[in-house]
């Protein structure tokens, strides 16, 4: 079994975190988000991974090289042009094998890959998408299925009330590798859109419904919920017991007189200094948050200063090597920090 993981997304609603760090690099509890996914896949069993990548592919690269220190090998195919979700499994289809796991390349979930590839198997059919139930699946593509999980339609974003369903797709897929036939190369094609349609036209496709964990970094907002469902245990990551106030990484440095928490994690090397406050934030790693400045609902990327005194309000983002002056005081939602990719 292979899998490919599609990395070549800009990451727009997260800038400006994403102009110097690739959206898959992003830190989950100090960690890149994508060497949390690689792990559940070689745990899973998964060892060999194709990485479409687009946009500032050399940091992965970089971090990962071949895969051999994680005990993976890792193939690197990227792209010169976007090519939306399917037309990137099309792009890499000279290096596929056999069956394969698709997973989107910042969706947090506690899916078992390993048990979804067992349903497959006693499925039979074409592929399997992984899908969940939601409140509202008005943001999302709704999946209509028989009782036996055979997909008849697919729904893309309906309004509430007249959703057929609140089951979705959750973005992990395993497909056979003859539904790269049904991709036409060389452009952009939606997966949802074009090939999930295609399929169910001429073959048996299935929706694997499951209660697991999920959720989608894309937004800065879904960025700390994530992290606060870590420490309150409901994303199984750490070791409990739960709920755990904050998260801080050996080496960084909090002053005794700090307010650290709820829901701070704080990364490697950063210091937060007397009478600070940390609360409900994620400080990347070499982050200084000053004496009497106040942090609140915002995410602070690698590197960024806060000044003395300053107060940064909730869903604010600070990107890379940011300084925000001493006294200043940041509105809610303010992005703060560079306009373009940090050159490597």
């Amino acid at each position: 079994m292979q899998a490919i993981v599609l990395v070549g997304g800009e990451g727009t609603r997260l800038r400006p975190l994403t102009y110097g760090t690739p959206k898959p690099m992003v830190p989950i509890m100090g960690v890149p988000f994508l060497a949390r996914t690689l792990h559940r896949l070689r745990d899973a069993g998964i060892t060999d991974v194709i990485l479409p990548a687009g946009y500032l592919p050399q940091a992965i690269v970089d971090y990962f090289g071949d895969g051999s220190q994680l005990g993976m090998k890792i193939t690197y195919v990227i792209e010169k042009v976007p090519l939306g979700t399917a037309g990137a499994l099309k792009n890499v289809e000279e290096h596929v094998t056999g069956s394969f796991l698709v997973l989107n390349g910042d969706i947090l979930t506690s899916l078992d890959l390993g048990a979804m590839v067992a349903e497959h198997r006693r499925k039979g059919g074409i592929g399997l998408i992984h899908s969940i139930r939601v409140d509202d699946p008005s943001s999302f593509g709704c999946i209509v299925c028989d009782s036996d999980g055979c997909i008849s339609a697919f729904v893309e974003k309906p309004p509430k009330a007249n959703a057929p369903t609140n089951v979705i797709n959750a973005g992990t897929y395993l497909f056979e590798r003859e539904v790269l036939d049904l991709i036409p190369a060389g452009r952009n094609v939606s997966i949802e859109r074009e090939t999930f349609p295609a399929i169910i036209a001429s073959r048996r496709l299935y929706s694997y419904t499951t209660d697991d964990y999920w959720m989608d970094l894309g937004r800065p907002d879904e960025y700390l919920q994530a992290h606060a469902d870590i420490l309150a245990g409901r994303m199984p990551m750490l070791q409990p017991p739960f709920p755990i106030r904050s998260y801080v990484e050996a080496d960084a440095t909090i002053d005794p007189a700090a307010q650290l928490g709820p829901n701070a994690v704080v990364g490697t090397g950063s210091t937060v200094g007397p009478r600070a406050v940390v609360r409900d934030s994620v400080l990347w790693d070499g982050v200084t948050i000053e004496e009497g400045a106040v942090v609140e609902g915002a995410i602070i990327a690698t590197g960024a200063t806060v000044g003395r005194d300053a107060h940064v309000h909730e869903d604010s983002v600070i990107g890379h090597y940011t300084a925000v002056p001493a006294g200043a005081v940041l509105e809610k939602g303010s992005r703060v920090g560079a306009t373009a990719p940090i050159s490597r």
